[in-house]
């Protein structure tokens, strides 16, 4: 029995959330503007017939495949909207699912955090591969669950937003980001997240993660 954990089409990637996926990617990185499709799943193994299907079905480029001990995951992308479409229908093909099956997003934590400390912002800037956050901006910091719901909450925020993308992480028991800029925009960029992931279809959703 498959858990549809995320499955989720980004429309148009955005310059930074581009930029950022493609940091951490170990395939084949994603341009400014292409179509993305970020999928999750539980047995993780099962991705590996998942992206074997996409490839042969599909024109589409695969950005990441991760296959955890719990959750399998697939970052994939192309210049045609209708591709990565196609390699939806695919997945959903195989399993026997409908799109509806998969989780619904769940905000698990939202912190905002104006007038960011100096010694604070350097402990950040440490672990982050994106933006350097400097004192006395706003960051927030959002945690989602599903993980890969995160990718599509990042694009939706750099789209409301005039924001800077401080890191992601997309994979695994959660999703996390982190989002820096005026206190104006950083409220902007929250209320778009919001909306964005509250808009999502799906099967109620606990919450619970599997323990690693």
């Amino acid at each position: 029995m498959i858990d549809l954990r995320t499955l989720i089409h980004i429309d148009s990637l955005q310059p930074q959330t581009t930029a950022m996926i493609g940091t951490g990617s170990r395939g084949f990185m994603p341009q400014e503007r292409q179509s993305c499709l970020v999928i999750e799943v539980a047995p993780g193994i099962s991705i590996n017939i998942v992206t074997d299907i996409v490839l042969k079905q599909t024109d589409v480029v695969p950005g990441a495949q991760i296959v955890e001990r719990a959750y399998g995951s697939l970052e994939l992308h192309s210049d045609d909207q209708g591709m990565v479409r196609a390699a939806a229908s695919s997945i959903l093909e195989y399993y026997g699912i409908e799109e509806d099956a998969r989780l619904k997003p769940r905000i698990v934590s939202q912190q905002i955090i104006n007038g960011l400390e100096n010694y604070q912002a350097m402990l950040i800037n440490r672990d982050r591969y994106g933006s350097l956050l400097v004192a006395n901006e706003t960051l927030l910091v959002l945690e989602c669950h599903p993980a890969g719901y995160a990718a599509f909450a990042c694009n939706e925020a750099e789209k409301a937003a005039n924001i800077n993308i401080v890191d992601l992480r997309f994979f695994g028991a959660f999703g996390r980001l982190w989002l820096s800029g005026s206190e104006e925009e950083i409220n902007q960029a929250a209320q778009a997240i919001k909306h964005a992931l509250g808009s999502v279809s799906g099967r109620e959703n606990p919450g619970v993660s599997l323990v690693y």
